[in-house]
């Protein structure tokens, strides 16, 4: 992480989705992500208009209020309920019995269009919130890399073309830079120390797009202090795009407060100290789930995750970016992770 170099980053066109293939079908079934639910995503969308939901400042919030025929709706809410039992509790109907679909709001702006469910408890008007979404199988395999390479676990369950996922619970990160950031009980390098681990997990997933509205804060008063987790709540651009700074999230204009937070509270050398103490995490974490990110390379080399033109660019820019010509050697997206984690390996046992 280079904190002298700013830059802005754009990605030029919208991802397409990918299905999910046979080898990512038999993956999800063997570590218990798939599912057989009552409700599928299209039938989400059987809705006659939208009303645009605003913020309590009167903003657009670019998600809409879907607006379904009394007949279809009741079904849906019944549904709805059921899939988040089995979500949240293995498909335990005791747990809904007292909760109810508060309200049901799509996002046409995003590239699986989710649809975002708030479900309420009767009894103490608690509420949660869940999301249906189109499986698209770059999302499916970035879900999967933040389980095992990341410290976060993550809660999301697959029927054929539906993916359903659990709610992240955090400020999201523009606000937290907007407002967070002049919190004066916060310790700035705490945070600045976060984000360069971060922004070292992305590289080596291959998890592009992290702007701040594409992930949240979580803060955790600490005995002495504040501690924070930079989480992901947006995998749609995962091992997609051929610029390597996609993947590098201190390239993106919408985190420069967090790039110069870095810049005045760390030096190159606590620098490098926080993306070594990251790169033996994920060493750790990789040898303790080594047969399954076995099986999830072997299931996302059967199908196509994006172009020949963004592999060949990614595989030369990386090759540059780390100064080692094995990336050339690259032949697809996982090739290029599965290498990232080789050397990262290595570096850890040096």
């Amino acid at each position: 992480m280079d904190l002298k170099e700013i830059d802005d980053v754009r990605i030029s066109r919208k991802k397409p989705i990918y299905p999910v293939a046979a080898g990512l079908t038999k993956y999800l079934r063997i570590y218990q992500r798939d599912a057989k639910l009552p409700i599928c995503y299209s039938d989400l969308l059987n809705f006659s208009e939208t009303v645009p939901v605003m913020d309590k400042d009167g903003n657009d919030t670019y998600w809409e209020t879907p607006l379904y025929p009394p007949h279809l709706q009741d079904n849906l809410y019944e549904g709805l309920k059921v899939v988040y039992a089995v979500l949240k509790a293995s498909g335990n109907i005791r747990v809904v019995e007292h909760k109810v679909i508060d309200r049901i709001e799509y996002c046409a702006f995003g590239n699986t269009k989710p649809f975002r469910v708030r479900i309420i408890n009767r009894l103490n008007d608690v509420y949660d919130y869940f999301y249906i979404k189109r499986a698209d199988a770059s999302r499916i395999y970035g879900l999967e890399l933040e389980e095992i390479l990341s410290p976060n676990q993550v809660n999301y369950l697959v029927d054929r073309s539906t993916l359903v996922e659990e709610h992240i619970v955090g400020i999201p990160g523009d606000v937290f830079v907007k407002n967070g950031l002049l919190t004066p009980e916060y310790n700035h390098t705490r945070v600045a120390k976060e984000f360069v681990k971060f922004n070292e997990r992305c590289i080596i997933s291959l998890l592009g797009d992290m702007r701040a509205y594409n992930f949240v804060m979580q803060i955790t008063p600490d005995f002495d202090d504040f501690q924070f987790r930079i989480r992901a709540i947006d995998f749609d651009q995962q091992f997609y795009e051929g610029n390597p700074r996609v993947y590098m999230p201190q390239y993106f204009k919408e985190n420069f407060p967090l790039v110069k937070l870095a810049m005045d509270h760390l030096n190159e050398k606590t620098v490098r100290q926080y993306q070594q103490e990251e790169r033996s995490s994920i060493v750790h974490r990789v040898r303790s789930e080594r047969h399954r990110i076995r099986d999830l390379r072997d299931a996302s080399k059967l199908q196509v995750l994006s172009t020949p033109e963004n592999i060949k660019q990614l595989r030369e820019g990386y090759g540059s970016f780390f100064n080692d010509q094995a990336y050339l050697k690259c032949e697809s997206m996982t090739d290029i992770v599965e290498l990232n984690v080789k050397n990262v390996i290595r570096q850890v046992k040096l």
